[in-house]
């Protein structure tokens, strides 16, 4: 971005700022009296890991990218597809090809118009082998035709069956049918890229002195493992109906000093501490919520050739799994109304209801007499006491839950597991290295379907960490992918898991936020939580 153009977006956005609440009241309700400062800052856990579109692997990360770029469908508050970059989409008769149709007035944030080809680069760079995106595998869950052989390096990206019609015309061809191909057009990975951009820069074209984005906001600010800030983007094409100005994103490592900043005013939102909702709930009425959410917790084996042999059998897996009492760390160590988790999928994702397993059906006594007994036939015990480690990213919830874990297993089984927390890019690459033995895990739905949390455990799966691999459970995925009925697919899926236990499921997640008052428009209906700024608003107080 030259510097004559930074010049003129900076005397647009001073302008915008003052006209701002002025121009944009399309969705306040009448008799809302808007603040005069619209400024949303809220705590974030970790420094995130990229503002690049394609590179971005985590919530936090993604949170951002969703302000500074748009993709070709946006959601509602209630979840539900609406137009982004596209005004509206057509599919063929056999529902292989999808035909977007671009708005003619998006525009990059220095002004160029945004159009088919920026989507087209995008779709080819994600799945393009030199970037190693840790979300290249997105790309073939989309079922584009190549996919595969692009990832893999047999077919260059160019192959990849998406193509620019025109300008205002980006055409998707798929491999097979997939019945919810548009709602993962709401997901980073598939948000435009500036390549004039990229290619100067390089790896430095997201700092904010050369970042060029075409969302609602623009990065003004980074300062890392601190804040980021964005901030009105003038350029966008919707920028008359925002009114938030400015969004500051603070990284507090320590939900209670972020608790002790919310009630000072420092913050419009924070997550409730672990086990104290019930006492905030009742302090702060309507400031303490909770509502579920599309995501899962977990621990994840090493079932990799650098993974402990004791892992190797499913005895072992099986036992620590029911030695689990998940009332306890829902009901006394979260207390946040989540709730506990006996299978992968969160009853909370639509279309498929979980099928109910034979863990879940035992009381927690029965579950411990058969861990015991599992853990013996496997040759573990007094005399040859199982040992491991657990690795978690730093977080005073999830050493809660990993400390009461290790107490329950010591104590009905007689384990020693010993706990390590990791700062956030650190515990990322350690697990993506399969250098751990048991680790934390968590998955929020990248769409609303079942598949969003199955296809972890595929064995092709980017992010199945623990490298298990399970024909029959990787046949059944690629027959859903090509199904029209998948629940009874699914379920099978779910019993594959509930019998090899690759993965501890222990809570499926809920949204336990402070909340001001003063934040208008929060989409508590929207179970991703695709949260846009945009939607936003602060209310005088």
């Amino acid at each position: 971005m030259k510097n004559t153009s930074k010049l003129m977006i900076s005397a647009l956005l001073a302008s915008t700022m003052l006209a701002g609440p002025v121009l944009a009241e399309s969705h306040v309700p009448e008799g809302v009296t808007l603040a005069a400062d619209q400024t949303f800052t809220y705590r974030v856990l970790d420094e995130h890991s990229s503002v690049d579109p394609q590179v971005v692997e985590d919530v936090s990360g993604a949170e951002i990218v969703r302000d500074l770029f748009e993709g070709l469908m946006n959601q509602d508050e209630d979840g539900n597809l609406e137009p982004g970059v596209a005004t509206g989409y057509t599919v063929n008769e056999d529902n292989t090809v999808y035909t977007f149709t671009l708005r003619d007035n998006a525009k990059w944030s220095n002004g160029e118009p945004v159009v088919a080809g920026d989507f087209v680069y995008a779709w080819q760079r994600a799945a393009d082998p030199a970037l190693s995106s840790p979300y290249q595998w997105f790309i073939e869950l989309m079922s584009i035709a190549n996919a595969a052989e692009v990832i893999a390096g047999e077919l260059p990206p160019t192959d990849l069956g998406v193509r620019a019609i025109d300008d205002l015309t980006f055409e998707v061809t798929l491999s097979a049918p997939l019945p919810y191909f548009p709602q993962m057009t709401t997901h980073s990975t598939t948000f435009p890229a500036p390549r004039a951009v990229i290619e100067e820069f390089g790896a430095d074209w997201t700092k904010p002195e050369n970042i060029v984005s075409n969302g609602a906001y623009v990065l003004t600010e980074h300062l890392p493992l601190e804040r980021s800030v964005r901030e009105r983007n003038p350029m966008y094409w919707d920028n008359d109906n925002t009114i938030i100005e400015k969004v500051v994103a603070l990284v507090i490592n320590d939900e209670n000093v972020a608790l002790t900043r919310f009630q000072a005013g420092e913050l419009d939102r924070t997550e409730v501490p672990a086990g104290q909702f019930p006492r905030l709930s009742e302090e702060y009425p309507g400031i303490a919520i909770s509502f579920p959410r599309l995501c899962n917790y977990y621990y994840t084996f090493n079932l990799s050739d650098s993974g402990p042999e004791a892992f190797k059998d499913v005895r072992v897996r099986q036992a620590l799994a029911l030695a689990v009492d998940r009332s306890i760390i829902t009901q006394n160590v979260l207390a946040g109304g989540q709730p506990e988790a006996y299978t992968f999928t969160p009853a909370a994702v639509a279309g498929f209801t979980p099928p109910a397993t034979d863990m879940q059906a035992m009381t927690q006594e029965e579950r411990n007499a058969k861990a015991v007994e599992l853990l013996a036939e496997a040759g573990y015990g007094p005399d040859n006491p199982l040992t491991f480690e657990m690795i978690y990213n730093t977080s005073e919830a999830h050493n809660k839950v990993a400390v009461a874990m290790s107490q329950m297993w010591k104590q009905t089984l007689g384990v020693e597991a010993s706990l390590a927390n990791l700062e956030w890019q650190v515990f990322l690459e350690t697990r993506g290295n399969q250098d751990f033995e048991l680790a934390r895990g968590a998955w929020c739905g990248d769409y609303n379907e079942a598949s969003t949390f199955l296809d972890l455990l595929d064995s092709r799966s980017g992010y199945n960490d623990g490298k298990y691999n399970n024909p029959e459970l990787d046949a059944l995925l690629a027959e859903a992918k090509m199904s029209s009925d998948v629940s009874g697919l699914y379920t099978e899926v779910e019993g594959i898991i509930a019998a090899d236990m690759p993965v501890i499921p222990i809570y499926h997640y809920a949204g336990v936020y402070m909340m001001d008052s003063d934040v208008g428009n929060w989409p508590v209906g929207n179970v991703e939580q695709n949260w846009y700024s945009r939607n936003l608003y602060k209310i005088a107080e």
